[in-house]
């Protein structure tokens, strides 16, 4: 019996030992993919929205047009909205949700402008804002464009601007769908 249990621990120290050292090692491999995102906006019907997110960039580039080419980034957000309007039913909303994002940026430079586009997924936690505008189905979808800059020593820093549109695409009406405009700032580990 004892002999048994030395070696369930043994086997659970080895395990935890080979554990940590391949996400040591992950880590260490993928330490500057990754980035924390934080964004504030506005957005019709009183709206307003100050987001979380986790970036991953997994070094993804393609199609270079002279000194510029596109790159691919996976985002994942959690953010809260505020309804300052009347007749408000639930006034304070959380949203979650991921979005790949798609980039056309400048290649070389301290400074490297970019332009972006993706279109992702979101959940509400309350479609119902007011009793005259409801999101209808806490399912949304999420597209997005907009313009910022890289910029940095190790290019770990970013700005930009971006027009959001949330709807559930026409699953259930009413559809009114909100659109949001955000400045965010991020920063690449």
């Amino acid at each position: 019996m004892h002999n048994k249990k030395n070696l369930r621990t043994g086997r659970w120290l080895a395990g935890m030992a080979l554990a940590l050292t391949l996400s040591g090692g992950c880590n260490a491999a993928f330490a500057d993919r990754w980035g924390v995102q934080v964004a504030g906006g506005i957005a019709d019907h009183d709206m307003k929205k100050a987001d979380l997110g986790i970036v991953w960039d997994p070094g993804w580039s393609w199609w270079q047009v002279g000194d510029w080419h596109f790159t691919f980034v996976a985002e994942g957000h959690a953010a809260y909205w505020h309804y300052g309007g009347d007749h408000a039913v639930n006034s304070n909303i959380g949203e979650f949700g991921v979005t790949p994002v798609f980039r056309f940026i400048k290649r070389t430079g301290y400074v490297r402008p970019f332009f972006e586009a993706g279109v992702g997924v979101r959940l509400l936690t309350h479609p119902h804002i007011a009793t005259d505008y409801t999101m209808s189905t806490a399912f949304q979808f999420a597209d997005m464009v907009g313009v910022g800059a890289q910029f940095g020593s190790r290019q770990q820093y970013l700005a930009g601007f971006r027009f959001q549109h949330e709807s559930n695409a026409s699953i259930k009406d009413p559809n009114p769908g909100i659109n949001f405009s955000q400045i965010y700032l991020q920063y690449n580990f």
